[in-house]
């Protein structure tokens, strides 16, 4: 752990043992399912359920050394409405041809004014997904540890660039339409996972347990869209109901897409709600993994606005504000006493002005324009400039 200075691994340390005291017992599944969007459910405990369909079929595919074929073959499916590749292994294909399709419940009127919504909530939604949820899943120690001990953990870079792939996929105005490519992005995301709880296994760092349950790939939802809109909330953005109501829909056809059952995901904001209120509390803490992954992104998101010595401390104070102090210390990020403050006084101003010119004509437009450049902007520094994908990893972190 190199990259830690003594400091900030002793600050984890210190948290551990406050965590471990509250992780003697761990609540029973309460959320029922009738507040899904299936409306019911077996109620089985999301923390013993993974995925039945993927995750045969990727272990199979390792096991037979198929996935770099595989990979080959997926690089160019990028566009929801392109058929999937010829030559991929009967099964791969059975698989992709059934997990591609949208649900019967998804409702093409909202998932066009979620696009509209997201035009004109860009920044809120760019800085809360990347910068908030970033911050929150290094304070998830299942999570940071699953990151930073498959493949993705050795090259931050690469890795926070197929995130945001997907995280930009579902955040885009043509995420669900024929020429979008979250549905792709989506699948391509599932295989990975199911990879993940292959590989992790017999990884020597491993606690051998399963990786990626249903409730921890819902505990991961719950630090985007959740977190967004209860953020959005706090800072009076106004938001009317069918906003709000399209912006949930789209995230729940993408969890659906994602291999996250139905009767797991919540059918409304108050539902999501509840069951974030009991997953997120039981599954946060921190862990030296997650300080360590928290220094990286804070690094890079540093890097990427501008190089300098002002620029870090910024980035600092940004991620304090938006996650709370309780998650910065656990994620050992650093007080800044000009930065903070400042930054907590500014922000519900800028915001009042913001909301304020967003009825004007053409402002939403232009909002977009200016949001979508930055995107493009953080993609583009993340993958240098390469052609960048997500793709089966066929290892975990080379020791």
């Amino acid at each position: 752990m190199t990259e830690l200075s003594r400091r900030k691994v002793l600050m984890a340390g210190g948290a551990l043992g406050a965590l471990g005291a509250l992780s003697v017992a761990t609540p029973a599944w309460t959320w029922a399912p009738e507040g899904s969007i299936a409306g019911a459910g077996v109620g089985a405990d999301p923390r013993w359920v993974w995925d039945e369909e993927a995750d045969p079929l990727v272990a199979s595919l390792l096991d037979r050394g198929g996935v770099p074929e595989v990979n080959r073959l997926l690089w160019d499916w990028t566009r929801n409405d392109q058929p999937t590749p010829a030559g991929l292994p009967a099964d791969v294909k059975a698989f992709i041809d059934h997990a591609r399709q949208l649900p019967d419940w998804a409702d093409r009127g909202k998932l066009e004014a979620a696009a509209t919504f997201n035009k004109s909530r860009g920044l809120y939604l760019n800085l809360l997904n990347g910068v908030g949820g970033g911050m929150l899943s290094t304070a998830i120690p299942k999570e940071a540890r699953a990151v930073y001990y498959s493949k993705g953990g050795a090259d931050m870079e690469d890795r926070v660039a197929k995130t945001s792939i997907l995280g930009f996929a579902v955040g885009a105005l043509n995420a669900y339409r024929p020429d979008g490519n979250c549905i792709v992005n989506a699948v391509k995301t599932r295989l990975v996972h199911a990879a993940v709880r292959h590989l992790l296994q017999q990884s020597p760092h491993w606690d051998g347990t399963i990786p990626i349950s249903q409730e921890d790939m819902l505990v991961t939802w719950h630090t985007l869209p959740t977190f967004a809109m209860r953020k959005m909330r706090e800072w009076k953005v106004p938001i009317p109901a069918a906003d709000a109501e399209a912006y949930l829909h789209v995230w729940q056809v993408t969890a659906h897409l994602l291999g996250i059952r139905d009767e797991y995901i919540p059918a409304t904001w108050t539902a999501a709600n509840a069951q974030s209120d009991q997953v997120l509390p039981r599954n946060m803490g921190p862990t030296p993994e997650g300080v360590i992954l928290t220094d990286v992104l804070l690094g890079q998101l540093a890097e990427q606005t501008s190089p300098g010595s002002v620029s870090r401390p910024l980035c600092n104070a940004l991620a304090r504000y938006l996650v709370g102090n309780q998650v910065a210390d656990w994620d050992a990020i650093p007080r800044e006493p000009v930065w903070d403050p400042l930054i907590a006084t500014v922000w519900p101003p800028l915001v009042r002005f913001r909301e304020g010119l967003m009825p004007l004509p053409l402002v939403p437009a232009a909002a977009w324009v200016v949001d979508e450049a930055v995107r493009q902007y953080i993609l583009f520094y993340l993958t240098k400039g390469q052609e960048t994908k997500i793709e089966i990893p066929t290892i975990n972190r080379p020791s």
